[in-house]
């Protein structure tokens, strides 16, 4: 499992994690750094390798450039900082950068990395820094004897895998969405609007760093490199598709995210509403009482029924008349604006 959180841990001296020859007809056969060393000297080479480097490794970026000799434009996005997702091609390489997320995925915006790649007709390199789920299907897959006939089979199948692992955030999304639905139908809101946010900036950020993506493969089928079969072309031009579905699918879970977000705002708004009329009515009703205590209580000369036997329950008759006379035009006033 590719799990390195080190500098060292998971990867050798060269900063390798995983290595595999692969050959026409044959299962592949996992290698080390000194075994990829030895192949990639040989004048004569059948077959490809694909090397998975940890960034996180100081050796790492040493040994791709001196033995394995990858195109500068590869060496200049690990350095640029862009992640958006891309692929370029220099003269018969093609370099991509793709974005994937952490194996201990834990649907977080911050739980996304970046997965560096250069294609050569006989080398397949790809870098992280951090472990990515897709580059670790692949490399289980291949440990179980998976046969590939050619670099550029390998890199739709990276993507390929890399489309399956959103396609399981996308379910994965749609059941959280599911359940806040169902607590919001049942009236139990419990605070889902900080939820739903943060479901919405996690595919937000994997659209936007994921949308280029289609466009920029097919520019490169449009024209492809000589050394890059008609099938491989044909199963790129697949897995492109995939991706397009894939963002069509985000793209309706953020309205449906939206949706429900406005939904809740409504029900949050409505019992505000419902709050301040119950302030308003308790108000309204105390106002009579205050008034006349105020009136009767500043112990002037003057005071009407001061010397009056039943003056008390007077005024108490009088409050209540004026208090009751006040609540049936609030109510009143509240059932025509219910029924609004």
């Amino acid at each position: 499992m590719d799990n390195a959180t080190g500098a060292t841990y998971g990867a050798d001296d060269a900063g390798l994690i995983c290595g595999f020859a692969c050959r026409p007809g044959a299962a592949a056969k996992e290698i080390g750094s000194a075994e990829a060393a030895q192949w990639l000297a040989r004048p004569e080479k059948e077959g490809f390798l694909w090397l998975h480097f940890n960034l996180g490794h100081n050796a790492s970026e040493r040994w791709l450039r001196n033995t394995a000799r990858l195109p500068e434009p590869f060496f200049e996005t690990l350095k640029e900082g862009l992640h958006s997702t891309r692929i370029e091609r220099d003269e018969d390489a093609l370099v991509a950068v793709i974005n994937d997320v952490h194996f201990d995925f834990s649907f977080e915006p911050s739980d996304i990395s970046t997965l560096w790649i250069s294609v050569q007709p006989g080398l397949v390199v790809t870098a992280r820094l951090r472990p990515l789920r897709s580059v670790d299907k692949l490399r289980a897959s291949m440990k179980a004897g998976e046969q590939l006939r050619s670099s550029a089979e390998l890199l739709e199948r990276l993507m390929r895998s890399q489309a399956d692992v959103l396609v399981e955030i996308v379910r994965g999304v749609t059941a959280r969405i599911d359940g806040i639905e169902d607590d919001l139908l049942a009236g139990k809101l419990h605070h889902k609007r900080v939820k739903l946010g943060a479901l919405r900036r996690l595919l937000v950020r994997l659209q936007r760093l994921l949308a280029p993506e289609p466009a920029a493969l097919f520019r490169l089928l449009q024209y492809p490199p000589g050394w890059m079969a008609a099938m491989d072309v044909q199963e790129l031009r697949q897995s492109t598709e995939e991706f397009s579905v894939v963002l069509r699918d985000m793209a309706s879970l953020q309205e449906r995210i939206k949706l429900l977000q406005e939904e809740i705002a409504a029900q949050v708004n409505e019992d505000n509403s419902k709050s301040l009329f119950v302030l308003t009515i308790v108000t309204v009703l105390a106002l009579p009482i205050n008034i006349i205590a105020g009136l009767f209580g500043m112990n002037v000369g003057g005071i009407p029924l001061s010397q009056h036997a039943h003056g008390f329950w007077v005024v108490v008759g009088v409050i209540a008349l004026i208090t009751g006379i006040a609540a049936r035009f609030a109510f009143r006033a509240g059932r025509r604006d219910g029924d609004d």
